[in-house]
């Protein structure tokens, strides 16, 4: 008895949208977002700016609630994971050291594009009435911060430093204890694993989360703000393009024998997600991917990037710390010598963990601006922009913590050269293979 074939139906919207490549849903997004931002500056339309702030809002939300326990377990693995790893306090070292070369050479590319461009001079900036932030922000708060005095405190503020502290200590723990602490190593794994599936869903929404992020920038400051700090956004904008493209490429060719386009075609999703979301911490799951991807052994790049994404920030801890306080000197007219850049470039290595990879780098701007003794209030001229500054910062930071557990690797002699000339598949279709498989083969053991 025979059948007649059913008529295929066409595919919903949904399954097209599915379809899609991803980033072009996330360039969709954006060129969308743009338009309704405009459309509801230049018509005044309050409830459509209102509606693309909310969307925009809760996007980053849901990022930000999974920052305690992704930061919390992702820390805690790895550092247990190094006792699997050969040769781990090497790779460690190795791997802070490449973090503190690429931050030297972005915070020069900063002191000299201030120097060069001047981006105080001429702004015309009024400073009567700016109000200083407190006085969080000197060396003594960083270092008393980073001890917490109560856990519960600690992630009820998302303190990522504290975080990152108590993880380090229990990683350590673990190792310490061996068989005794399986359970806990055990436990943390499901959590990251769970945290991470629960961040991957977030991700998904990323285009809607671009549309609304981008609309609520152009429908609430729209183009004239820039006029101001014109010199300013473009010394950040270059700087953080030329580590990103040019010192990044220098790198891999020269410091890993590796063609950088293959690191561009492969790293490329991180980065666009740093920029849209600018959360470092909330790009982290992508950021692995990519890293591993590109050829770096799983092993070493679940200590690698969790590690980075807390630490390494040359977008915000090197390139703007140092041209924003050129900036703020310039505007409040105090002349800054040799000691001065000198000073910056210690802040930019070594405060780096300061900005814990969550949107904003005012802690480490503060961080800067009190270590030169300029004035706090400078701070308050920059809160306008810094949304817009921000995603070009956060996408260098993302870029640099792939970079250089790639150059690590590569030199170390344990990077997969073959998956990084490759890095081929949709990196956001990956997460459901191993489902597949598992279901696969739960069927093959039944039919069997």
């Amino acid at each position: 008895m025979s059948t007649a074939p059913e008529a295929t139906s066409s595919p919903s919207v949904l399954a097209r949208i599915r379809k899609t490549p991803f980033w072009v849903q996330i360039v969709a997004g954006l060129v969308l977002g743009v338009g309704l931002g405009y459309l509801a500056r230049a018509a005044d339309i309050s409830w459509l700016a209102t509606t693309l702030e909310t969307i925009g809002k809760i996007f980053v939300q849901l990022l930000k609630v999974a920052v305690p326990p992704l930061v919390f377990t992702a820390i805690v693995v790895s550092v247990a994971n190094l006792r699997n790893v050969t040769n781990a306090a090497r790779l460690a070292t190795r791997t802070l050291l490449w973090f503190m070369i690429t931050s030297l050479i972005s915070v020069g590319i900063g002191i000299g594009l201030g120097l060069l461009t001047n981006p105080g001079e001429g702004t015309n900036l009024k400073t009567e009435g700016l109000k200083a932030l407190d006085s969080k922000g000197t060396w003594i708060d960083f270092l008393t911060g980073i001890f917490p005095t109560n856990i519960v405190d600690s992630f009820a503020k998302v303190n990522v430093l504290q975080i990152v502290f108590l993880a380090v200590v229990v990683g350590a723990a673990i190792i310490k204890l061996g068989a005794k602490a399986e359970p806990v190593l055990k436990l943390s794994e499901s959590v990251l694993e769970l945290t991470q599936t629960a961040l991957w869903w977030v991700i998904r929404l990323s285009p809607l989360g671009t549309l609304g992020l981008i609309g609520k920038s152009v429908a609430k400051y729209g183009w004239d703000l820039l006029k101001p700090f014109a010199t300013l956004t473009l010394d950040i904008y270059l700087g953080c393009a030329l580590v990103l493209f040019v010192v990044y490429s220098l790198v891999l060719r020269f410091a890993a024998g590796l063609n950088p386009l293959h690191f561009f075609k492969g790293a490329w999703p991180a980065i666009q997600l740093a920029f849209v979301s600018r959360s470092s911490v909330g790009t982290l799951p992508v950021t692995r991917r990519v890293t591993e991807r590109l050829g770096v052994p799983s092993e070493y790049a679940s200590f690698s990037v969790p590690f980075g994404a807390t630490t390494k920030m040359d977008g915000c801890a090197s390139i703007y710390p140092a041209v924003a306080a050129i900036f703020v000197a310039q505007v409040f007219n105090i002349e800054l010598g040799i000691k001065d850049y000198i000073l910056i470039a210690f802040v930019s290595v070594v405060g780096s963990a300061a900005t814990a990879g969550l949107t904003g780098a005012i802690i480490m701007l503060t961080l800067t601006l009190s270590t030169l003794g300029l004035p706090l209030e400078g701070v308050g001229l920059l809160l306008a922009i810094d949304p817009i500054l921000d995603m070009m910062r956060t996408a260098t930071n993302v870029a640099g913590q792939v970079v250089v557990p790639i150059v690590v690797a590569a030199r170390e002699k344990i990077l997969d050269v073959a998956a990084y000339n490759n890095p081929s598949g949709d990196l956001y279709e990956e997460d459901a293979k191993p489902a597949v498989v598992a279901a696969q083969g739960g069927a093959a053991t039944a039919a069997a």
